[in-house]
């Protein structure tokens, strides 16, 4: 059993979409479109044979997998918590792969309940409430500090980083090596990370120079964090690898990630659906909404060489629950939007409903039947209400949620960016729109580089008093 995407409510003729604003897409778009996918699809081919798309090498690369492999399993044992710094996707994807595949409330249950696995948290902003709460009830001793940056100089991670090697330090004693509680993930050869792993003896994993940051999940930045838990990597990385085979094709009839990218891309450009939403209908894949936002989001928008600004707006929702808040607006709100269903076929647990002995006509219906068939019932339903107002959706049906599937997904999702950005002409690796604020950031701070910048900044207007209320 593989992944499988269902795009049948796509396509809506206006007769059956009553109350339909906007233009609807139609078959014939689709297929006046496989020519643009087929050079997409050849564009991403040769750069991946070029060499700067390392992300599809990740499934067959074993030497970086033993890193991961062999440092988790040097620490078994030792650590009762394992703590990820970082930000963007060197939060998100360790974040998706514990939702996923750990048990519900990982963190919440005993060593026992645990099988003795440490429990893993991130840190993926720098609010000081948080980390200090964090730091102040978890056993520093017994803690392994995962510090995660392809540069080696993220001001938010080497802040976290700076903090957590002082409170570790005040928790072992002056005779013990602090550093022992820490790891790097970052880049094999340069950056203040990799400095420091050399200096002072730290273990220091590989980010491939040729992997961008919410590309790397299926690097040590996901994977070490999924191994120090007890996930099978392993299984993760041959799912990715199945998924990088199955959409070797110029037809995007026959490849799930080029027909999710282009299908994405027409329901933007053709028919003014702009945002683009992706709806879990399972918990344990509501992280994976959160990843995809960023994967999407940082990738696409973009400003072209030719002046244009592009880039569909991509917007994380839960199903059922947002059946109770967002899908209003889905249904009838501005018809600006796509939804993507992720819909889990077998899961690990069930509940059967009750029968209510009172005979109450709004409860005997639900009695015999189970939580996973009602969640199930629901989203078809959703998806049939939606498509019958003329509002596209598709269904990425997952067999089962287990590390085969994640890792299809992952590679579903990341190579469909991949073809999109070719799709909308845009560098979909690069995020130059984020660096004017970082430089910022940098000159108030007082970095020793950041001049330029910090003459741009004194050189801002005030702000205005007659604009403050």
């Amino acid at each position: 059993m593989t992944l499988r995407l269902d795009f049948s409510n796509m396509f809506t003729a206006a007769e059956d979409a009553p109350g339909t604003v906007g233009r609807a897409l139609v078959p014939g778009d689709w297929s006046a479109a496989a020519a643009a996918f087929g050079a997409a699809f050849d564009a991403v081919a040769r750069a991946h044979a070029a060499g700067t798309l390392g992300f599809l090498d990740l499934p067959g690369d074993t030497a970086l997998a033993a890193q991961t492999t062999t440092f988790a399993a040097s620490t078994r044992g030792r650590f009762g918590d394992v703590v990820v710094l970082g930000i963007g996707g060197s939060a998100l994807g360790p974040i998706a792969l514990r939702t996923a595949l750990r048990p519900s409330g990982w963190n919440a249950l005993s060593e026992t309940t645990r099988a003795g696995w440490p429990r893993l948290h991130v840190l993926d902003n720098v609010d000081p409430e948080t980390i200090d709460a964090l730091l102040g009830r978890l056993d520093l001793a017994r803690t392994l500090f995962v510090v995660t940056s392809k540069s080696g100089g993220t001001a938010e991670t080497m802040a976290q980083f700076l903090i957590a090697r002082e409170r570790v330090r005040a928790a072992v004693g002056s005779g013990v090596d602090s550093h022992a509680h820490f790891v790097f993930v970052t880049d094999p050869e340069k950056g203040a990370l990799r400095a420091l792993a050399r200096s002072h003896g730290v273990p220091a994993l590989d980010v491939p120079a040729n992997v961008g940051g919410r590309f790397s999940v299926l690097t040590p930045v996901g994977m070490l964090p999924a191994a120090l838990i007890g996930i099978d990597i392993g299984a993760i990385l041959a799912g990715a690898g199945a998924m990088v085979r199955r959409c070797d094709s110029r037809d995007p009839g026959r490849n799930p990630a080029g027909a999710f990218a282009t299908l994405q891309w027409l329901a933007d450009t053709l028919a003014g659906k702009h945002v683009q939403v992706l709806m879990p209908y399972a918990d344990s894949l509501r992280d994976f909404a959160a990843w995809f936002v960023q994967l999407w989001a940082e990738s696409l928008g973009k400003a072209r060489p030719d002046g244009r600004h592009v880039g569909p707006t991509p917007l994380a929702a839960l199903g059922a629950t947002d059946q109770h808040s967002q899908v209003q607006l889905f249904m009838e709100g501005p018809a600006d939007k796509t939804i993507t269903f992720l819909a889990v076929g077998e899961r690990t647990t069930d509940v059967e409903i009750p029968r209510a002995p009172e005979p109450i006509p709004e409860l005997n219906y639900l009695g015999g039947h189970t939580l996973g068939e009602l969640i199930g019932i629901e989203q078809r339903a959703t998806a049939g209400a939606l498509g019958r107002r003329g509002r596209p959706n598709m269904t990425l049906h997952v067999p089962r949620v287990d590390a085969g599937a994640i890792g299809e997904l992952i590679m579903l999702l990341e190579l469909a960016t991949a073809y999109a950005g070719s799709l909308y002409g845009v560098n979909a690796f690069d995020q130059p729109g984020v660096e004017l604020g970082k430089q910022f950031a940098y000159a108030m701070l007082g970095r020793e580089d950041a001049s330029a910048a910090r003459a741009e900044w004194e050189r801002l207007p005030a702000p205005d008093a007659r604009w403050s209320v």
